[in-house]
């Protein structure tokens, strides 16, 4: 990777369906050779994945939740691993990620109502063996979502 590599995978972060055409008018490349780039980069896996993120009109009415996780410390290993598995599994879970502090995991929940939170509650966490217990709080309102990683030129020495 070099500076063009990061600044490519900077504007893809911000429009991922930008065309070479536009994206050569901030870097300096022909569109030939940015769209060999981005293909050698997606061939690599250093661009994981192309998403949509949908307008807050379409998603706003949705409940959303972040439920820090609290595992038992004497949870056998595999069951560890199947309730992990089932979390990544689980199309309610937006994210999950392992954390430090007094608990373990961090989760992003989204349903279409309470109802179905609390279904997903019941079966995922409450009759979950590895779950010590859980603390949810519900977004009120969205303030910022931008799942952008600002790359920089330290990045390039990793």
């Amino acid at each position: 990777m070099d500076k063009l590599d990061l600044a490519l995978l900077n504007l893809l972060q911000e429009n991922n369906v930008a065309t070479a055409e536009s994206l050569a008018q901030s870097v300096p490349l022909s569109p030939s050779a940015i769209t060999r780039r981005v293909r050698r980069m997606r061939d690599e896996g250093l661009i994981a994945r192309d998403v949509a993120i949908l307008a807050p009109a379409l998603t706003e009415h949705r409940l959303r939740a972040l439920i820090h996780v609290q595992l038992k410390e004497h949870a056998p290993e595999n069951g560890l691993k199947a309730f992990r598995e089932r979390m990544r599994q689980a199309s309610e879970v937006q994210y999950c990620a392992e954390i430090t502090g007094s608990f373990d995991l961090l989760a992003i929940i989204v349903t279409r109502d309470m109802a179905t939170f609390n279904a997903f509650a019941d079966e995922m966490l409450e009759a979950e063996p590895a779950v010590r217990r859980y603390e949810t709080s519900f977004v009120r309102r969205e303030i910022k979502n931008a799942p952008v990683v600002r790359l920089e030129e330290e990045d390039l020495r990793r």
